[in-house]
């Protein structure tokens, strides 16, 4: 009997390039994108902040990606440099209103004090003492606050579009009071005039 053999497929070896002929290697199968094509790809549009949340929100952002450590901002911060400043700080009205603020003594200023003395005097003082201060103590506080706020507002605004017509006093008058209520040795930016001290405007 014969055996059938099998005829077994073999493997040609790889032959090597023929001399004068180089290969050519697979590309991508597309070209090579340009620079500036995919910088403009990368580049989105800037849209405003639509709610004023979202406008500090981004001021900080932008004050932890400016360079200098986290002391040389507050230094900045505190010397009134622009660079530093939070939005809410910037400009010249702005500082307009601190200097105004901060050339004068407010009785906002003192508000916390004299809301702690009329709570523990009407603890501590005599009867007929303690009735007077527990009905007219804080009423006549928050009266005279009031009345000045109002003051400085009307003044810093007037002041504002007299000295600066072109630009915005949105707001300037609410920044105004709410400074002259804070302690002074903690307003931030700190205060360049003392109290008395004509303001350079």
């Amino acid at each position: 009997m014969f055996r059938r053999r099998t005829e077994t497929a073999t493997e040609e070896p790889p032959q090597p390039p023929e001399a004068g002929k180089t290969t050519k290697t697979v590309g991508k199968g597309r070209p090579t994108p340009k620079r500036r094509d995919a910088e403009k790809r990368n580049r989105q549009p800037i849209t405003a902040p639509k709610t004023r949340r979202e406008a500090l929100r981004r001021d900080r952002e932008q004050r932890t990606r400016r360079p200098g450590n986290a002391k040389q901002i507050r230094e900045g911060i505190a010397r009134g440099d622009e660079r530093y400043l939070p939005r809410r700080d910037k400009g010249p009205v702005r500082k307009l209103a601190r200097d105004y603020v901060d050339s004068r003594r407010t009785f906002g200023e003192f508000f916390m004090y004299l809301t702690i003395l009329v709570v523990v005097l009407s603890m501590v003082a005599p009867l007929t003492v303690r009735i007077y201060l527990q009905t007219f103590g804080l009423p006549v506080i928050l009266a005279v606050i009031i009345v000045e706020s109002v003051v400085i507002s009307s003044r810093v605004k007037k002041l504002a579009r007299e000295r600066f017509p072109d630009e915005s006093t949105q707001g300037v008058g609410i920044y105004a009071v709410t400074r002259s209520m804070q302690i002074r040795r903690l307003r931030m930016p700190q205060a360049r005039l003392k109290p008395g001290q004509k303001a350079e405007i």
